[in-house]
Protein backbone atom coordinates (compact mmCIF):
# COMPACT_ATOMS: atom_id res chain seq x y z
CA UNK A 1 0.00 0.00 0.00
CA UNK A 2 1.14 3.65 -1.29
CA UNK A 3 0.65 5.81 2.19
CA UNK A 4 1.29 9.27 0.66
CA UNK A 5 2.37 13.02 1.89
CA UNK A 6 -0.93 14.40 -0.29
CA UNK A 7 -3.41 12.25 2.44
CA UNK A 8 -1.56 11.05 5.36
CA UNK A 9 -4.32 8.83 6.62
CA UNK A 10 -4.31 5.46 8.78
CA UNK A 11 -7.57 3.57 9.40
CA UNK A 12 -7.77 1.41 12.44
CA UNK A 13 -5.36 -1.36 12.50
CA UNK A 14 -8.13 -3.92 12.16
CA UNK A 15 -8.55 -2.11 8.51
CA UNK A 16 -4.43 -2.25 7.81
CA UNK A 17 -4.05 -5.87 8.78
CA UNK A 18 -3.79 -7.42 5.61
CA UNK A 19 -1.35 -4.77 4.89
CA UNK A 20 2.45 -6.32 4.33
CA UNK A 21 4.40 -3.51 2.80
CA UNK A 22 3.39 0.30 3.42
CA UNK A 23 5.86 2.76 0.74
CA UNK A 24 6.22 6.06 1.83
CA UNK A 25 5.12 8.25 -1.29
CA UNK A 26 7.89 10.27 -2.07
CA UNK A 27 11.09 11.45 -2.47
CA UNK A 28 12.98 13.09 -4.06
CA UNK A 29 15.10 11.68 -6.76
CA UNK A 30 17.28 14.07 -6.83
CA UNK A 31 18.20 14.02 -3.61
CA UNK A 32 20.51 11.20 -4.52
CA UNK A 33 22.80 12.63 -6.93
CA UNK A 34 24.22 15.49 -4.56
CA UNK A 35 27.58 14.90 -3.24
CA UNK A 36 26.65 14.89 0.51
CA UNK A 37 23.33 15.34 1.24
CA UNK A 38 22.62 15.20 5.18
CA UNK A 39 19.21 14.69 4.99
CA UNK A 40 16.79 13.21 3.32
CA UNK A 41 13.30 14.89 3.52
CA UNK A 42 10.09 12.89 3.53
CA UNK A 43 6.19 14.31 5.13
CA UNK A 44 6.71 11.61 7.82
CA UNK A 45 8.99 9.24 9.59
CA UNK A 46 9.14 5.53 9.31
CA UNK A 47 9.04 5.36 12.81
CA UNK A 48 5.90 7.06 13.22
CA UNK A 49 4.16 5.03 10.41
CA UNK A 50 5.11 2.11 11.90
CA UNK A 51 3.55 2.48 15.27
CA UNK A 52 0.28 2.44 12.97
CA UNK A 53 0.38 -0.87 11.60
CA UNK A 54 1.25 -4.65 12.72
CA UNK A 55 4.50 -5.22 13.97
CA UNK A 56 6.24 -7.21 10.89
CA UNK A 57 4.71 -4.64 8.40
CA UNK A 58 7.28 -3.06 5.97
CA UNK A 59 7.81 0.03 5.67
CA UNK A 60 9.70 1.34 2.91
CA UNK A 61 10.64 4.42 0.69
CA UNK A 62 9.38 5.50 -2.25
CA UNK A 63 11.68 7.39 -4.25
CA UNK A 64 9.96 9.50 -7.28
CA UNK A 65 6.96 9.31 -8.97
CA UNK A 66 5.01 10.72 -11.93
CA UNK A 67 6.95 13.66 -13.10
CA UNK A 68 10.26 13.01 -10.87
CA UNK A 69 12.69 11.51 -13.64
CA UNK A 70 15.69 14.20 -13.68
CA UNK A 71 16.97 12.20 -10.77
CA UNK A 72 17.12 9.11 -12.13
CA UNK A 73 18.52 9.84 -15.33
CA UNK A 74 21.58 11.08 -13.84
CA UNK A 75 22.18 8.83 -11.55
CA UNK A 76 21.88 5.78 -14.09
CA UNK A 77 24.15 7.50 -16.98
CA UNK A 78 27.19 5.97 -15.67
CA UNK A 79 29.15 3.58 -13.39
CA UNK A 80 30.33 6.09 -10.81
CA UNK A 81 27.00 8.01 -11.29
CA UNK A 82 25.32 4.68 -10.20
CA UNK A 83 27.25 4.16 -7.18
CA UNK A 84 27.02 7.96 -5.89
CA UNK A 85 23.45 7.56 -5.90
CA UNK A 86 23.22 4.22 -4.61
CA UNK A 87 25.60 4.69 -1.62
CA UNK A 88 23.73 7.72 -0.85
CA UNK A 89 20.35 5.25 -0.82
CA UNK A 90 22.14 3.12 1.60
CA UNK A 91 23.22 6.02 3.57
CA UNK A 92 19.07 7.64 3.78
CA UNK A 93 17.64 3.74 4.46
CA UNK A 94 20.19 3.76 7.37
CA UNK A 95 19.11 7.29 8.30
CA UNK A 96 15.53 6.85 8.59
CA UNK A 97 15.47 2.89 9.82
CA UNK A 98 13.37 1.88 6.41
CA UNK A 99 13.34 -1.31 5.61
CA UNK A 100 14.26 -0.45 2.11
CA UNK A 101 13.14 1.13 -1.58
CA UNK A 102 10.84 1.68 -3.76
CA UNK A 103 11.69 2.73 -6.94
CA UNK A 104 9.45 5.03 -9.11
CA UNK A 105 11.06 5.68 -12.20
CA UNK A 106 7.95 5.08 -13.83
CA UNK A 107 9.16 5.34 -17.52
CA UNK A 108 12.70 4.19 -18.14
CA UNK A 109 13.54 4.39 -21.57
CA UNK A 110 10.94 7.10 -22.60
CA UNK A 111 6.75 7.90 -22.21
CA UNK A 112 7.08 9.77 -19.28
CA UNK A 113 5.61 13.14 -18.55
CA UNK A 114 7.99 15.02 -20.75
CA UNK A 115 7.66 13.34 -23.59
CA UNK A 116 7.02 15.59 -26.26
CA UNK A 117 10.13 18.00 -24.29
CA UNK A 118 12.44 15.05 -24.13
CA UNK A 119 11.60 12.41 -27.12
CA UNK A 120 12.36 8.77 -26.02
CA UNK A 121 15.31 8.63 -28.64
CA UNK A 122 17.35 11.15 -25.96
CA UNK A 123 16.15 8.18 -23.52
CA UNK A 124 16.43 4.92 -25.53
CA UNK A 125 20.03 4.92 -23.05
CA UNK A 126 18.15 4.21 -20.53
CA UNK A 127 16.58 0.75 -21.55
CA UNK A 128 20.14 -0.87 -21.30
CA UNK A 129 20.99 1.44 -17.91
CA UNK A 130 18.58 0.39 -16.11
CA UNK A 131 18.87 -3.11 -14.90
CA UNK A 132 22.58 -1.77 -14.16
CA UNK A 133 21.29 1.05 -11.71
CA UNK A 134 18.96 -1.57 -10.08
CA UNK A 135 22.00 -3.79 -9.80
CA UNK A 136 24.19 -1.27 -7.99
CA UNK A 137 21.09 -0.44 -5.44
CA UNK A 138 21.29 -3.76 -4.82
CA UNK A 139 24.84 -3.82 -4.32
CA UNK A 140 25.14 -0.78 -1.76
CA UNK A 141 22.26 -2.39 0.30
CA UNK A 142 22.41 -5.83 0.51
CA UNK A 143 20.38 -8.68 -0.34
CA UNK A 144 18.38 -8.14 2.97
CA UNK A 145 16.48 -5.04 2.10
CA UNK A 146 13.76 -4.37 0.06
CA UNK A 147 13.93 -3.65 -3.73
CA UNK A 148 10.76 -3.06 -5.45
CA UNK A 149 9.65 -1.07 -8.62
CA UNK A 150 6.50 0.70 -9.83
CA UNK A 151 6.60 -0.13 -13.01
CA UNK A 152 3.90 0.89 -16.43
CA UNK A 153 1.21 -1.34 -17.51
CA UNK A 154 0.56 -0.36 -21.26
CA UNK A 155 2.94 -2.27 -23.55
CA UNK A 156 3.71 1.19 -25.60
CA UNK A 157 5.37 1.90 -22.26
CA UNK A 158 7.47 -1.20 -21.45
CA UNK A 159 10.39 0.10 -23.06
CA UNK A 160 13.01 -1.36 -20.78
CA UNK A 161 11.40 -4.01 -19.31
CA UNK A 162 12.04 -5.97 -22.89
CA UNK A 163 12.51 -10.15 -22.73
CA UNK A 164 16.49 -9.51 -22.67
CA UNK A 165 16.28 -7.36 -20.00
CA UNK A 166 13.78 -9.08 -17.65
CA UNK A 167 16.29 -11.58 -16.31
CA UNK A 168 18.19 -8.47 -15.19
CA UNK A 169 15.41 -6.86 -13.47
CA UNK A 170 13.79 -9.24 -11.88
CA UNK A 171 16.82 -10.46 -10.20
CA UNK A 172 17.60 -7.15 -8.12
CA UNK A 173 13.80 -6.23 -7.24
CA UNK A 174 11.95 -8.14 -4.57
CA UNK A 175 8.97 -7.40 -6.34
CA UNK A 176 7.01 -5.20 -9.22
CA UNK A 177 4.33 -2.85 -8.44
CA UNK A 178 2.32 -3.32 -11.79
CA UNK A 179 0.35 0.28 -12.21
CA UNK A 180 -2.95 -1.58 -13.89
CA UNK A 181 -4.25 2.13 -13.57
CA UNK A 182 -4.75 5.22 -15.44
CA UNK A 183 -4.75 3.09 -18.27
CA UNK A 184 -6.86 6.22 -19.97
CA UNK A 185 -5.41 9.18 -19.98
CA UNK A 186 -5.42 12.47 -21.57
CA UNK A 187 -3.01 10.74 -24.09
CA UNK A 188 -5.83 8.99 -25.66
CA UNK A 189 -8.60 10.00 -27.98
CA UNK A 190 -11.36 7.63 -27.04
CA UNK A 191 -13.06 6.35 -24.12
CA UNK A 192 -11.87 3.28 -21.75
CA UNK A 193 -11.81 2.13 -18.30
CA UNK A 194 -8.78 3.61 -16.86
CA UNK A 195 -8.34 0.41 -14.66
CA UNK A 196 -10.49 -2.44 -16.25
CA UNK A 197 -10.35 -6.26 -15.72
CA UNK A 198 -9.13 -6.95 -19.16
CA UNK A 199 -7.03 -4.34 -19.47
CA UNK A 200 -4.83 -4.98 -16.11
CA UNK A 201 -5.11 -8.82 -17.33
CA UNK A 202 -3.43 -8.19 -20.46
CA UNK A 203 -0.87 -6.25 -18.48
CA UNK A 204 -0.12 -8.95 -16.04
CA UNK A 205 0.38 -11.37 -19.12
CA UNK A 206 2.48 -9.55 -21.01
CA UNK A 207 5.10 -8.69 -18.27
CA UNK A 208 4.75 -12.97 -17.62
CA UNK A 209 5.35 -13.41 -21.53
CA UNK A 210 8.52 -11.59 -21.01
CA UNK A 211 9.82 -13.67 -18.87
CA UNK A 212 8.44 -11.94 -15.18
CA UNK A 213 8.03 -14.56 -12.68
CA UNK A 214 4.15 -14.17 -11.95
CA UNK A 215 5.20 -14.95 -7.49
CA UNK A 216 6.87 -11.47 -8.06
CA UNK A 217 3.74 -9.44 -9.30
CA UNK A 218 1.71 -7.29 -7.16
CA UNK A 219 -1.60 -6.16 -9.34
CA UNK A 220 -2.69 -2.49 -9.17
CA UNK A 221 -5.99 -1.22 -8.00
CA UNK A 222 -6.83 2.81 -7.86
CA UNK A 223 -8.31 4.44 -5.00
CA UNK A 224 -9.63 7.18 -7.12
CA UNK A 225 -12.21 7.98 -9.84
CA UNK A 226 -10.97 9.41 -13.09
CA UNK A 227 -13.12 11.50 -15.57
CA UNK A 228 -12.90 12.55 -19.36
CA UNK A 229 -14.76 15.40 -21.34
CA UNK A 230 -16.40 13.09 -24.63
CA UNK A 231 -17.04 15.26 -27.90
CA UNK A 232 -20.38 16.25 -28.27
CA UNK A 233 -20.66 14.92 -31.76
CA UNK A 234 -18.99 11.26 -30.63
CA UNK A 235 -22.81 9.90 -30.64
CA UNK A 236 -21.85 8.30 -27.20
CA UNK A 237 -24.93 7.23 -25.32
CA UNK A 238 -25.03 5.62 -21.34
CA UNK A 239 -25.19 1.74 -23.14
CA UNK A 240 -22.36 2.83 -25.84
CA UNK A 241 -19.98 4.47 -24.13
CA UNK A 242 -16.53 2.46 -24.53
CA UNK A 243 -14.65 3.61 -27.75
CA UNK A 244 -16.22 7.30 -28.03
CA UNK A 245 -14.43 10.11 -29.39
CA UNK A 246 -13.00 12.23 -26.55
CA UNK A 247 -11.92 16.13 -26.50
CA UNK A 248 -8.73 16.86 -27.48
CA UNK A 249 -6.84 16.66 -23.35
CA UNK A 250 -3.41 17.00 -24.63
CA UNK A 251 -1.46 20.00 -26.06
CA UNK A 252 -0.16 18.12 -29.66
CA UNK A 253 3.35 20.33 -29.49
CA UNK A 254 4.14 20.26 -25.22
CA UNK A 255 2.00 17.74 -24.09
CA UNK A 256 0.56 20.00 -21.24
CA UNK A 257 -2.90 18.89 -19.54
CA UNK A 258 -5.79 20.97 -21.24
CA UNK A 259 -8.20 20.40 -18.20
CA UNK A 260 -10.62 18.44 -20.18
CA UNK A 261 -9.86 15.25 -17.35
CA UNK A 262 -8.89 14.66 -14.15
CA UNK A 263 -9.40 12.17 -11.39
CA UNK A 264 -10.71 12.80 -7.75
CA UNK A 265 -9.83 10.54 -4.76
CA UNK A 266 -12.46 9.48 -2.36
CA UNK A 267 -11.01 11.59 0.76
CA UNK A 268 -11.65 15.20 -1.30
CA UNK A 269 -14.57 17.27 -1.67
CA UNK A 270 -15.67 17.44 -5.21
CA UNK A 271 -14.93 20.71 -7.09
CA UNK A 272 -18.69 22.52 -7.60
CA UNK A 273 -18.71 21.91 -11.37
CA UNK A 274 -18.45 18.34 -11.32
CA UNK A 275 -20.56 17.41 -8.19
CA UNK A 276 -23.18 17.47 -10.32
CA UNK A 277 -22.08 14.68 -12.73
CA UNK A 278 -20.36 13.22 -9.83
CA UNK A 279 -23.42 12.30 -8.21
CA UNK A 280 -25.06 10.97 -10.97
CA UNK A 281 -22.26 8.81 -11.48
CA UNK A 282 -22.27 7.09 -8.36
CA UNK A 283 -25.81 6.74 -8.63
CA UNK A 284 -26.35 5.27 -11.87
CA UNK A 285 -22.77 3.41 -11.80
CA UNK A 286 -22.26 0.67 -14.87
CA UNK A 287 -20.18 -2.43 -15.35
CA UNK A 288 -18.99 -3.09 -18.36
CA UNK A 289 -19.07 -7.37 -18.58
CA UNK A 290 -17.05 -7.21 -21.76
CA UNK A 291 -13.94 -5.21 -20.57
CA UNK A 292 -14.45 -5.21 -16.95
CA UNK A 293 -14.89 -1.89 -15.45
CA UNK A 294 -17.15 0.20 -13.55
CA UNK A 295 -18.23 3.49 -15.51
CA UNK A 296 -20.99 5.96 -16.34
CA UNK A 297 -21.86 8.47 -19.00
CA UNK A 298 -23.23 11.43 -18.20
CA UNK A 299 -24.82 12.56 -21.64
CA UNK A 300 -25.74 15.97 -20.00
CA UNK A 301 -22.75 16.88 -19.22
CA UNK A 302 -20.39 15.22 -21.85
CA UNK A 303 -18.24 13.39 -19.25
CA UNK A 304 -16.69 9.94 -19.22
CA UNK A 305 -16.06 8.30 -15.42
CA UNK A 306 -14.13 5.39 -15.00
CA UNK A 307 -13.20 3.79 -11.37
CA UNK A 308 -13.38 0.81 -9.71
CA UNK A 309 -16.36 0.00 -7.00
CA UNK A 310 -15.88 -2.44 -3.94
CA UNK A 311 -17.58 -4.78 -6.57
CA UNK A 312 -15.36 -4.40 -8.96
CA UNK A 313 -12.11 -4.78 -6.79
CA UNK A 314 -13.62 -8.26 -6.08
CA UNK A 315 -13.79 -9.04 -9.64
CA UNK A 316 -10.38 -8.90 -10.60
CA UNK A 317 -9.01 -11.52 -8.31
CA UNK A 318 -10.75 -15.00 -9.34
CA UNK A 319 -9.45 -14.29 -13.26
CA UNK A 320 -6.24 -12.64 -12.29
CA UNK A 321 -4.76 -12.40 -9.40
CA UNK A 322 -5.97 -16.40 -8.57
CA UNK A 323 -5.52 -17.82 -12.34
CA UNK A 324 -1.96 -16.05 -12.66
CA UNK A 325 -0.68 -17.39 -9.02
CA UNK A 326 0.36 -13.22 -8.56
CA UNK A 327 2.42 -12.34 -5.57
CA UNK A 328 -0.67 -10.43 -4.62
CA UNK A 329 -2.05 -6.82 -4.64
CA UNK A 330 -1.29 -2.85 -4.17
CA UNK A 331 -3.32 0.25 -3.98
CA UNK A 332 -2.70 3.89 -4.51
CA UNK A 333 -3.22 4.91 -1.61
CA UNK A 334 -4.14 4.40 1.26
CA UNK A 335 -5.67 8.31 2.92
CA UNK A 336 -7.24 9.12 -0.73
CA UNK A 337 -9.53 6.13 0.34
CA UNK A 338 -10.71 7.94 3.36
CA UNK A 339 -13.07 8.32 5.03
CA UNK A 340 -15.21 5.28 4.72
CA UNK A 341 -12.46 3.07 3.18
CA UNK A 342 -14.89 1.15 1.37
CA UNK A 343 -12.65 -0.03 -1.64
CA UNK A 344 -9.65 -0.68 1.07
CA UNK A 345 -12.41 -3.22 2.65
CA UNK A 346 -12.67 -4.79 -0.73
CA UNK A 347 -9.34 -5.20 -1.05
CA UNK A 348 -8.91 -6.76 2.13
CA UNK A 349 -11.59 -9.21 1.54
CA UNK A 350 -9.98 -9.96 -1.48
CA UNK A 351 -7.05 -10.63 0.29
CA UNK A 352 -8.20 -13.28 2.82
CA UNK A 353 -10.01 -14.98 0.31
CA UNK A 354 -6.75 -15.88 -2.20
CA UNK A 355 -4.55 -16.59 1.02
CA UNK A 356 -7.30 -19.15 1.94
CA UNK A 357 -7.91 -20.45 -1.29
CA UNK A 358 -11.53 -19.54 -1.35
CA UNK A 359 -12.26 -17.44 -4.21
CA UNK A 360 -14.72 -19.14 -6.62
CA UNK A 361 -13.57 -19.19 -10.43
Amino acid sequence: MYLTGAHNIVPSKENVSEITHVSLAFMNSSKFHENSPSEFPLFTSVDAVREKFAPDTKVIIAIGGWGDTAGFSIGAKTGESRELWAKHVAKMIEMTGADGIDVDWEFPGGNGYDYKIHPNSEKEWEIAAYPLFLAAIRDAIGPDKIISAAVPAKSADMLAFTKENMGAISAQLDYLNIMTYDMMSIRDNVTNHHTGLQLSLASIDEYISRGLDPGKIYLGFAFYVKWFRVDPASGCTAHNAIGCSTVLMEDPNTGADLGKAGALVWVQQVPSNLKASFEKAMSGVQYDDIGGGSYYFDADENIFWSWDTPDAIRKKFAPIVQKRALRGVFAWGLGEDANKFEHLKALNEGVRQYRAGAINM
